[in-house]
This record gives C-alpha cells, sequence and structure tokens, in this order.
C-alpha cells in the first residue's frame, strides 16, 4: 500500500527552487529549437516530442535498473494529467519562440489561478472575496503583458494564456495523484503515455533536425525529467499554496538565461506585468496556506 511521503516544507522549498532552474532552461533550450539558434526552426510539436521521448527513454532506462514496484495505476488521472501537460508545454514551447521568456514565464504563473478557477465546477471548492481579488489582480498583470494596445499586441502572448490555462487543468491531476502514488511511479506512468500523444501529434510536422537539434532535444528531455522530478517530490512534502510562491524564481532564471543567450533585456512593461501576476498569485497562496492552517486548528479542537 502506497503511503505518502513526510511532510518536509524547508526540503520541498528547496526542490522547487531547484525545479524552477530546469523549468526555465527547458524554456530556454525550447526556444533555442523554435527558432533559428541551432538551425531550420522545428515545429512546437516535434519539440514537445523529443521532450516526452527522451524523458520516457532515460526513465525508463532507470526503471530497468532499479525495479520499481509498479501497482494501483490510476489511469483516468494519469491520462488526464498528461493530456493536459502536453498541450501546456507545447504551447509554451510555441510561445517562446516568439516572445521573450521572462514574459511567457509570467504570464504562465497564471496557471494557480486557473486551477482556482477550474476547482470550483471539478471539486466543487467554494471561492471567497480575497481569492476572486487575487484571481483578478494577476489577471490585470497577464492583460498588461499582452499589450492589448494594437501597436504592441503580442498574438503569441495569447498562447502562453493558453499554455497556463492548460497547466492549470494539470495541476489539479497532479495534487491528486501525489497523495495515491509514487513520485517515480507517476514520472513513468507519464513519460509513457505522454510520448504516444506526442508521437501521433507529430507525425504530419517530422523533420529531421541537425546535429545540434538533436543534442538540444535530448538535453531538454533530460532537464524536463529533472524538472520533474524536484516538483513532484515538493508537491508530495508540502501543501500546493507552501510551494507555490518559491516557484516564482522561474521568472529570475528566465530573465537570466534570455539576456544570457538572446541578449533580451525585459522592459518597464514586462516588470509591471509580471510584477501584479506574481503579487496576484502570491495573494493567491497566502490565503490558500491561511485557510489551511485554520482547517487544522479547527480540527485539534
Amino acid at each position: 500500500m502506497f503511503t505518502s511521503p513526510k511532510q518536509k516544507p524547508a526540503l520541498a522549498a528547496m526542490l522547487i527552487v531547484a525545479a524552477t532552474a530546469f523549468i526555465a532552461s527547458a524554456t530556454l533550450i525550447a526556444k533555442m529549437l523554435g527558432t533559428d539558434a541551432l538551425g531550420p526552426p522545428l515545429h512546437p510539436f516535434q519539440i514537445s516530442h523529443g521532450r516526452f521521448m527522451f524523458a520516457f527513454i532515460a526513465i525508463a532506462g532507470a526503471a530497468a535498473l532499479i525495479r520499481p514496484k509498479i501497482s494501483a495505476v490510476h489511469w483516468p488521472l494519469h491520462i488526464g494529467r498528461t493530456v493536459f501537460g502536453w498541450m501546456g508545454v507545447t504551447l509554451m514551447f510555441a510561445s517562446v519562440a516568439i516572445i521573450p521568456l521572462a514574459d511567457a514565464t509570467a504570464i504562465s504563473f497564471m496557471n494557480p489561478v486557473f486551477a482556482m478557477m477550474l476547482a470550483i465546477p471539478l471539486l466543487h471548492e467554494r471561492v471567497g472575496r480575497v481569492r476572486w481579488t487575487a484571481a483578478a489582480i494577476a489577471m490585470v498583470g497577464a492583460m498588461i503583458l499582452l499589450r492589448p494596445a494594437p501597436a504592441n499586441f503580442q498574438p503569441a502572448a495569447l498562447l502562453a494564456l493558453a499554455a497556463a490555462g492548460a497547466m492549470g487543468m494539470e495541476l489539479i491531476f497532479i495534487k491528486k495523484l501525489t497523495g495515491r502514488e509514487a513520485v517515480f511511479q507517476i514520472l513513468l506512468v507519464n513519460n509513457l503515455i505522454g510520448v504516444g500523444i506526442a508521437t501521433l501529434a507529430v507525425l504530419p510536422f517530422w523533420v529531421m533536425p541537425t546535429g545540434a537539434q538533436w543534442g538540444a532535444l535530448v538535453l531538454l528531455g533530460l532537464v524536463m525529467v529533472g524538472a520533474q522530478t524536484l516538483f513532484v517530490n515538493a508537491m508530495a512534502r508540502a501543501d500546493a499554496s507552501f510551494v507555490a510562491p518559491f516557484s516564482y524564481a522561474t521568472l529570475v532564471f528566465a530573465a537570466l538565461y534570455d539576456f544570457a543567450w538572446f541578449k533580451v533585456v525585459p522592459d518597464a512593461i514586462t516588470v509591471l506585468g509580471a510584477g501584479i501576476i506574481l503579487g496576484g498569485a502570491a495573494m493567491l497562496a497566502w490565503r490558500e496556506g491561511r485557510n489551511r492552517r485554520v482547517n487544522i486548528d479547527e480540527g485539534k479542537r
């Protein structure tokens, strides 16, 4: 019978910060593959296919060595998580090839807001005024980053917004899975399903990558395995509301990587929009943490 890992918030915080460095690295690699940095740009479906294929090869290889016990696989949860995860990562890869990493990353932080809104019909959760206010604040930040003025509008930013919606849905499935199955099993099944979905999707778009692109695709898969491992372990060892604020370090890493490789400096609109989104997301995380403490205190009475 599966036993959930012990709650260790300090360890979860360190794991999630490390995961953010890997996640930002993955988006940088995807941007290089989606532009002409390493050869003719690859289609986002091919980039996400490489991400799942090489991630699965790495995890399957590890499984062959350690021979983990696979039991009680919740296939509907895994399929739901993987479908939305594949959609989210593909849309994200498409967006970063066009807009700055910092913009796409900041917009992706809308995913906890979308998760909150989706939890109302799917988990029958009640949402109070503070949580709706936090969601509204984050949405204002997203609108700023979309640059809605005709002269500055970034259509590709809508891809990042759609990615955030898909990843918000994925968060609901991930939290359900981390309380039911071991981390390694979650990663193995997720990437097994993912490589199947990605293979079917890429068939009309697949082209022969250059040598440099093959190397980047392999690296992308390995980096995503590292990010997934760290992220799922963090989610299993602390509440999502506690972990969420530490994930904002992704924006810092993304901005640093974008500057180092593409000499992109975040402009005032990026800083303003990102700051507002982070403020709304942080308010939402604080509210979730406060509600949990209240519930725990009431349960002890």
